[in-house]
């Protein structure tokens, strides 16, 4: 009645050419969302994530980047790393980190080394102390902005100082003029 495969006698046929690949994945299968795919790009370069249902209270500290979507209050020192803060985030702390984006709200000072970020969603109620800046139409922002050489805080200066060159060059007596050294007397 049924005869199996095996029972069938085979027919020679034309000879196929190249081998073609017969993958043909099932329809069904689950297809990874684009975020694992980057995630595992990413795992050269740990992230850590705060989601935004969690809450911190204290001192954070780490050696690799953060993403922040929760809450957060005390103090954030992440040096050598970036800190992105997101739309959900809102941070009541003090932050120090190599790159600092803020999506979220934050209410403290903020030390950057290389760089801050104040996207259209930000709000910043606070000091920023960086060597570049950029703020976004649209970002609130208050507070001071003192802007620090990047290369200040490896460095070392060799050269002394041009008040101290200006003290020690002699001043004619006989001058009339006087010298942009010299305090003027009234």
């Amino acid at each position: 009645m049924w005869k199996r495969k095996e029972d069938e006698p085979t027919t020679p046929g034309p000879e196929p050419g190249p081998p073609v690949p017969a993958f043909n994945p099932p329809l069904s299968a689950p297809t990874r969302p684009p975020e694992a795919t980057r995630s595992e790009s990413l795992r050269s370069h740990e992230v850590a994530t705060i989601g935004k249902s969690v809450v911190v209270k204290g001192e954070l500290s780490g050696s690799e980047d953060l993403i922040i979507d929760g809450e957060v209050e005390g103090s954030i020192s992440l040096r050598g790393q970036s800190l992105t803060v997101g739309p959900n985030g809102r941070l009541r702390a003090n932050l120090e980190a190599r790159n600092v984006i803020l999506h979220g709200r934050v209410d403290g000072d903020v030390h950057a080394t290389e760089r801050v970020e104040l996207r259209k969603t930000a709000s910043l109620t606070g000091n920023i102390s960086t060597a570049r800046i950029s703020i976004e139409d649209g970002a609130f922002f208050k507070g001071t902005i003192d802007i620090q050489k990047p290369e200040a805080a490896g460095k070392l200066d060799t050269k002394p100082p041009a008040s101290a060159l200006a003290a020690a060059a002699p001043v004619p007596a006989s001058s009339a003029q006087g010298s942009l050294l010299e305090p003027k007397k009234f």
